[in-house]
């Protein structure tokens, strides 16, 4: 059994950020090959996560638009200052309730097993952010 750690880290530009992040993860998949087995991304943030959908840009700005109607920005909040930084974000953590921390692909012939339309996003609940870390495991059969 063969496994791989690694680490991306990105830099964030806005409050609500879509960042697609599947050629980068396919490079890594080619330069690390299993035949079968699978990739599992995690997110290592409270307020950044993972998610498969279509990388459309219109959807995706759709998708910024409804977590930000789901949850309004923080002047509505009891609780919106994180005693650590100062940052208005309890919006950011509420949001991330609906959100996954990780995604698993299965890795079948040395390919991710993506559907045709399926993107990697990595998402960014409480930006802009200098670096974010998104980790990176592969596990399975040379």
């Amino acid at each position: 059994m063969f496994f791989f750690n690694d680490s991306i880290r990105l830099t964030t530009t806005a409050p609500i950020q879509i960042i697609d992040v599947t050629t980068h993860i396919k490079s890594i998949v080619q330069q690390h090959p299993v035949h079968n087995g699978q990739l599992t991304l995690y997110s290592a943030h409270t307020t950044a996560f993972v998610a498969i959908n279509e990388c459309e840009p219109m959807l995706q700005q759709d998708m910024v638009d409804f977590l930000m109607t789901l949850v309004p920005p923080p002047h509505s909040l009891r609780h919106n200052i994180n005693p650590i930084d100062g940052r208005l974000n309890a919006h950011s953590h509420l949001l991330g309730l609906f959100m996954n921390a990780s995604e698993t692909i299965p890795i079948v012939n040395g390919e991710l097993l993506l559907g045709n339309w399926q993107s990697i996003f990595f998402i960014e609940l409480d930006g802009p952010r200098e670096e974010r870390i998104l980790r990176v495991q592969i596990a399975g059969e040379r």
